[in-house]
């Protein structure tokens, strides 16, 4: 059996183990919504104008993403929403408009774009006769403690991540990921090398001015790491696309995704703005110490603040450089590593191992789509 048989066979198998209700009990009310209609990427065809198999693929794992990024918007909005203000998470309000007085607004509008996404993608595969990947039975972690915040079950954490800033300097730099760059400067590093709340988890929290403004400073830079990777993610897999109507929605729903990213790209930067001295503070519950720099004077044009728009960079050797989305390549932000850089942000900390395999199913799924002439 050659290797991609072999993916394909393991792919199916934990399918059927899914769909058979063998998960363990927070899973086990997943049932057949889990299924691409009974369809796999592998052995594209369309039958009287219906999908191909990849699109359906695709389509389910970016409904999963869309799943995944309402659920954690959703908990920001609660907390730091327009929604929220005046409530007793109004000092997490007032450190998150350190970043820019509008936050509360942008906050809530991003959620309802995702709360958006997730119902027409539903929807649509509806209506194209497949059964919506359903992620139900996984909301299952323990919400922020703060009063007034829904004490019901969610499917992402908030309060153990590991955030990824190296987006910040690959939207700075000259080079491009798909052809083999590496090493982007952090904006922060130490986001990285611990793990860090970026909501308020209690009352404790809120009373802590340094603590609660870490939060919210940890928070604008999780914005842009969630939102850059779904601008990759819509851009990667629309080059897969059959369907003149996938193609649409894929480069409709993406454009907004970009328009995300950018907001939240500028307002990053203004953590810990005009004050030379580094902002270091000490989470007594993750165990992590937190340093922010000023990013809006004295740094070098990897870290500079406000430089929010693309360098133009090498997209096809021999052409001059361009200014565009990157990565948008197999390998980087596609569907298994979009997942991957979920799993690595400490969002599904908590989760049993069934949920990221069905995860990463599905974007192996994904991935192997490809576009018909």
């Amino acid at each position: 059996m050659d290797q991609s048989r072999s993916v394909f066979k393991k792919h199916s198998n934990r399918r059927s183990f899914l769909k058979n209700g063998a998960l363990a009990a927070g899973a086990a009310t997943v049932g057949a919504g889990i299924l691409t209609g009974g369809l796999s990427a592998f052995g594209q065809e369309r039958e009287g104008g219906r999908l191909t198999k990849g699109d359906v693929a695709i389509l389910q794992l970016l409904l999963a993403a869309e799943i995944i990024e309402t659920d954690l918007w959703q908990q920001y909005r609660e907390l730091g929403g327009v929604e929220a203000t005046g409530s007793v998470s109004q000092p997490y309000i007032t450190s998150l408009q350190q970043l820019d007085g509008d936050m509360p607004q942008y906050i809530s509008d991003n959620t309802d774009d995702e709360i958006s996404h997730v119902a027409f993608l539903r929807a649509f595969l509806k209506s194209k006769g497949h059964d919506p990947v359903d992620l139900k039975g996984f909301f299952n972690l323990l919400p922020s403690r703060v009063p007034g915040v829904p004490q019901t079950g969610r499917l992402t954490n908030l309060k153990q991540l590991s955030v990824d800033t190296s987006w910040w300097g690959r939207y700075r730099s000259k080079e491009n990921p798909d052809l083999g760059a590496k090493d982007f400067a952090q904006a922060v590093p130490s986001l990285l090398g611990g793990q860090f709340t970026a909501i308020p988890r209690d009352v404790a929290d809120l009373s802590d001015a340094n603590r609660i403004q870490a939060i919210a400073d940890t928070a604008g830079f999780h914005f842009g790491f969630i939102e850059q990777a779904g601008t990759s993610l819509y851009a990667t897999l629309t080059q897969k696309v059959t369907s003149a109507e996938v193609l649409k929605i894929t480069i409709s729903i993406g454009g907004s995704e970009i328009m995300h990213f950018q907001v939240w790209h500028d307002k990053a930067g203004n953590a810990n703005a005009g004050n030379p001295v580094p902002f270091t503070v000490f989470d007594p519950v993750n165990k992590s110490t937190v340093t922010f720099t000023d990013l809006t004077s004295n740094q070098p044009e990897s870290l500079q603040a406000n430089l929010i728009m693309p360098e133009p960079t090498d997209l096809i050797k021999g052409l001059p450089e361009v200014a565009i989305i990157r990565p948008t390549g197999p390998g980087q932000i596609d569907a298994v590593g979009a997942i991957n850089g979920f799993i690595a942000d400490g969002l599904f900390i908590g989760q049993p191992k069934e949920f990221n395999e069905l995860l990463l199913d599905l974007a192996a799924d994904a991935d192997r789509a490809e576009r018909e002439s």
